[in-house]
C-alpha cells in the first residue's frame, strides 16, 4: 500500500489511465471484429468500409501507446491483403 501522498496520487492516476486504455483496446478489438466478420461473409465492399472505419482507431491506439507501432502496421497490412484477395 502507498505510504506517501505522491504514491497515493500515482495509484489514482494509474487506475484512471488503465480504464482509458482498456476502453481503447476494447474499441480496437470491436472494430477488428467488424472487419473480420465482413471478410468472412465475402463482401468486399462491406469489408473495405469496415476497414476504413477501423484504420484510424487502430492507428490512434498505436499513437497512444496501447499498441506497438509495428503491431499496428502488421495488423493493417494483413487485413488489407485479405480484403484485396476477396476481389481475386
Amino acid at each position: 500500500m502507498a505510504n506517501h501522498k505522491s504514491a497515493e496520487k500515482r495509484i489514482r492516476q494509474t487506475e484512471r489511465r488503465t480504464a482509458v486504455n482498456r476502453a481503447r483496446v476494447s474499441r480496437i478489438r470491436t472494430f477488428l471484429k467488424k472487419v473480420e466478420t465482413a471478410i468472412a461473409t465475402g463482401d468486399k465492399a462491406a469489408a473495405d468500409a469496415a476497414f476504413r472505419e477501423a484504420q484510424p482507431e487502430i492507428m490512434r491506439g498505436a499513437s497512444k501507446g496501447v499498441l506497438h507501432k509495428n503491431t499496428m502496421a502488421r495488423k493493417l497490412s494483413r487485413l488489407q491483403g485479405r480484403i484485396k484477395a476477396l476481389g481475386a
